[in-house]
């Protein structure tokens, strides 16, 4: 037998408690907050963040919305710096309506899968086919896109901003083609359609609503237009009414009903919760969570507030080609 050494004992780290973890993350979001409230009195500037941020980014932000009600916003703010806290395209409609401003995406990655699926290309393509025709867009596309459209619309309003187009003009409704079947299977208005979806929506199936609605009997559906699986839920409840996020908050206080599952990206469950009280809202499914919306953190808002970075702008001769859709979106409702 050989001798050895003892194996030397190593001290095992000291884990703190639970409860002081909990606290040590408390007092860094306290920190965080505090700081962005500084800031934000510093640089005269408001935060405007969409219904599907995370919870903490909609808790401190000067208003919380949809694309069309954070287009209202950013038109008529009177603050030097606008911090958006939301996907791209948002922040360069913001940018559009507000040249002289600071327009700020806390995370340049927070990308729109559907406004990647429409080229500023293919809108002219669709045009030189169509002489005289008009072109709708979401509000949910590039500057470029818009550049090239007629009008812009949000799921609050495209059934409104169709509804007041001359008939007979032949129209493209571009890209989301579930909001597009919306706002046909309402207007009766024939449209083409390009074929463009949001990834998150596209993936909600009728089994997850299915599912559901199983498990919570008593519960009223409010459905997004985009969701992938509208159409067929349809076909199985022809009288089912569907809503914008803004349109879920109206029909949340409105009806007796005290459940409700929610068929859209996760983040509206915070909104609803927090303007709805007293009600139960239960997420269709938990991986309709957009990872571009929830790439904005209290993190990167105090960060960009500080060095005033990453900034969005839009080229002169494209922000005022794209103006003239977004005023008459906003002109109309």
């Amino acid at each position: 037998m050989t001798n050895r050494e003892p194996t030397p004992v190593v001290p095992r780290p000291q884990v703190p408690h639970r409860d002081l973890l909990q606290l040590e993350v408390l007092t860094d979001e306290t920190q965080l907050r505090a700081d962005i409230t500084r800031l934000r009195l510093e640089r005269n500037a408001v935060i405007l963040a969409h219904n599907y941020q995370r919870p903490e980014v909609q808790q401190i932000a000067d208003f919380v919305g949809d694309s069309l009600g954070l287009s209202r916003q950013a038109a008529t703010t009177d603050a030097d710096v606008i911090v958006f806290a939301g996907v791209h395209f948002m922040a360069e409609t913001a940018a559009i309506l507000n040249p002289g401003k600071t327009v700020l995406l806390p995370d340049l990655r927070a990308g729109c899968s559907l406004a990647d699926t429409l080229t500023a290309q293919g809108i002219r393509d669709w045009k030189a086919r169509h002489p005289g025709g008009l072109v709708v867009t979401y509000v949910n596309t590039t500057a470029d896109v818009k550049a090239e459209s007629d009008y812009c619309v949000t799921s609050g309003n495209a059934v409104q901003v169709v509804e007041s187009l001359p008939p007979g003009v032949p129209v493209l409704f571009a890209p989301d083609r579930f909001l597009a079947a919306h706002v046909i299977r309402v207007t009766g208005r024939q449209m083409d359609v390009w074929d463009g979806a949001c990834h998150v929506h596209e993936a909600i199936r009728p089994e997850d609503v299915q599912g559901q609605q199983a498990a919570h009997p008593d519960a009223e559906l409010l459905i997004h237009p985009e969701c992938g699986c509208s159409s067929r839920i349809l076909n199985a409840i022809p009288d089912l009414q569907l809503y914008s996020t803004e349109g879920m908050i109206h029909r949340a206080r409105a009806s007796a009903a005290q459940e409700f599952i929610v068929v859209t990206e996760t983040g509206m469950v915070t909104r609803l919760q927090r303007d709805v009280p007293g009600k139960t809202f239960i997420p269709v499914s938990r991986a309709a969570c957009c990872e571009y919306m929830k790439m904005i953190t209290l993190e990167n808002i105090r960060d960009s507030l500080l060095t005033l970075q990453p900034r969005v702008t839009v080229p002169d001769a494209i922000r005022e080609q794209a103006l003239k859709p977004i005023e008459r979106m906003l002109a109309i409702g």
